[in-house]
């Protein structure tokens, strides 16, 4: 199997090898910590702010209620985009804190499901989505399955997803919507079994301190989007509005 870095690697020699083993285990440790945190971040953060702007209702209204929100709802993106495309260009620290930045801003972002959804719905929507979650990273990290070309027709669904809802938010159509968010469990769910076997990859390819550390960055921004977008769409399914 390729990766993404162009090397090959064999999952049965990485579970056989104690030393691939090894290694594999403290890069998806690392990785982990990182969502982890990232995670934490932005639940605390939302919660807060949510908290924060229900006392604040002038406020409330100015920044989701207006063309605020459209900042709002973009500005977690173009933190990606930095991360994504100039995390060569930084050093591990400052990109360290610049996926902390885009956690705060993901979790400013989401503070406004507080006020559409219940408070009840959410905590247990998170937790269907931590259980959905931890068993498709389990079968990308024990499959013997290639996932690699599944990948890719993940990917050509992800953008039909983001030009549908994109349509949609035109339309209004509440059938579209259920239909995406549908597709969109199951494109997410794949995608987390894809980057989770796709980081294993990586942690036999990548040479050096400095660079095992980037990648394990941006392996936990790959799998902490997985995570917030496969728990949008579930609460999008199974939440209840705030009463």
């Amino acid at each position: 199997m390729n990766n993404y870095y162009g090397s090959s690697w064999d999952a049965e020699q990485v579970r056989r090898n104690p030393v691939l083993l090894a290694r594999t285990n403290a890069y998806l440790q690392r990785v982990f910590w990182i969502m982890t945190a990232g995670l934490a971040i932005t639940g605390v953060t939302a919660y807060g702010f949510a908290g924060y702007l229900a006392s604040n209702q002038d406020l409330l209204l100015q920044l989701f209620g207006g063309p605020m929100r459209w900042v709002i709802m973009l500005a977690p993106f173009a933190f990606v985009l930095a991360l994504s495309f100039g995390i060569q260009r930084m050093s591990y620290a400052t990109a360290t804190l610049v996926f902390g930045a885009y956690a705060v801003v993901m979790g400013i972002s989401l503070s406004s499901i507080f006020f559409v959804y219940s408070s009840t719905s959410i905590a247990s929507t998170f937790f269907v989505t931590a259980g959905t979650f931890a068993a498709m990273a389990i079968y990308g990290a024990t499959t013997k399955r290639d996932l690699t070309k599944l990948g890719s027709y993940l990917m050509m669904a992800l953008f039909g997803i983001i030009i549908a809802s994109i349509v949609n938010m035109f339309m209004g159509l509440s059938t579209l919507s259920f239909i995406i968010a549908i597709v969109g469990v199951v494109v997410f769910c794949g995608l987390t079994a894809y980057d989770m076997q796709q980081q294993i990859a990586i942690s036999q390819s990548e040479d050096g301190s400095e660079a095992i550390k980037k990648a394990s960055l941006i392996g936990a921004l790959s799998l902490y989007l997985n995570f917030i977008n496969l728990f949008l769409l579930l609460l999008r399914l199974l939440g209840s509005s705030r009463d």
